[in-house]
C-alpha cells in the first residue's frame, strides 16, 4: 500500500525534524567487499575500527574514517546466509550497495521516545550495537530507507 506524495512529505519533514533536535553526524552505511588497509589509506580513509557482529545482525564491520572529518563510512559483509545484510544482497541480485544512513544523537532513548509518539515505524528498541553503541532503526516503509539511529558507546563520547 503506496503512502501519497503528501504523506511521504509530512514523514519526511517528521524524521527529519525527530533527528535534528539532537545533534548529530552522518554516516554512510554501505554494503561492500572490503578494502584492504592500503586501499582504504590511498582513498583518503582511516581504519577505525575492525569487528564481527554476531546475534541478529551476522556482520563483519570496518567503520572508515572520511578524511579528517567526523563522517563514517561502515561497510558490512554478513558472516551467514541468515544475516539482514545477507538477505538485503539477495535482494538487490547479489549486489552490494548503499545500505542505510544513519544519525548519531547525544541520549537513544529520548530519540526513541520521541519518534515512536510521531508514530514512525521502529524496527526494534533501543539496544547494542558494534563498538559499544545504542542503536535503533526507522523502518524504510516511513522514510524510502532504513535509517539507523547511534548513540557512541562511553568510550566514543
Amino acid at each position: 500500500d503506496a503512502a501519497s506524495p503528501a504523506s511521504l512529505e509530512r514523514i519526511q519533514d517528521e524524521i527529519a525534524e525527530s533527528i535534528l533536535r539532537c545533534p548529530y553526524s552522518l554516516q554512510r552505511h554501505e554494503l561492500a567487499d572490503f578494502f584492504d588497509t592500503d586501499a582504504n589509506l590511498s582513498l583518503g580513509f582511516t581504519e577505525l575500527h575492525r569487528e564481527e557482529v554476531l546475534g541478529k545482525h551476522q556482520v563483519r564491520e570496518v567503520l572508515l574514517r572520511i578524511g579528517n572529518g567526523p563522517n563514517l563510512i561502515q561497510l558490512l559483509e554478513p558472516l551467514s546466509p541468515e544475516s539482514p545484510v545477507a538477505k538485503q544482497i539477495e535482494k538487490q541480485g547479489g549486489r552490494g550497495g548503499f545500505a542505510h544512513l544513519a544519525f548519531r544523537v547525544k541520549d537513544i532513548h529520548q530519540a526513541y521516545a520521541h519518534m515512536k509518539e510521531k508514530g514512525f515505524n521502529l524496527t526494534q528498541e533501543p539496544g547494542p550495537g558494534s563498538r559499544g553503541t545504542q542503536i535503533f532503526f526507522v523502518h524504510p516503509k516511513d522514510f524510502s530507507y532504513l535509517i539507523e539511529v547511534v548513540q557512541e558507546g562511553p568510550s566514543h563520547v
